[in-house]
């Protein structure tokens, strides 16, 4: 099974530490030609997107999740941390599953 991670350049360095390949993309042209390139590839199992970067190609990432089951699109936060306003994965869980995990994060 082969990641790969689509993120800015220090997102990028961090997974490479890891183990994991990938390419930075800073603009919608360099990312949407990355993401393409990847979900091509057979042994691809999981693209790993900062929200940033998923942010400048929203609506292909959407698209590309209704589309195929294979590969998973993951996004997380960047540097900069989540988005004011986003759910935590805890609050995702908590909701489909319908039972408290652990202190919520946050007031």
């Amino acid at each position: 099974m082969k990641f790969f991670c689509i993120a800015d350049e220090d997102t990028v360095r961090g997974f490479r530490l890891a183990g994991v390949a990938g390419e930075a993309a800073a603009a919608a042209g360099e990312a949407s030609r990355l993401l393409e390139k990847v979900m091509n590839e057979p042994d691809c199992a999981i693209v790993i997107l900062t929200s940033t970067v998923a942010d400048l190609i929203r609506d292909r990432v959407e698209e590309l999740r209704l589309e195929r089951d294979c590969p998973l699109i993951v996004e997380i936060p960047g540097p900069e941390g989540r988005a004011a306003g986003t759910r935590s994965l805890r609050d995702f869980v908590q909701e489909a599953v319908g039972i408290r995990l652990g202190q919520s994060e946050g007031p």
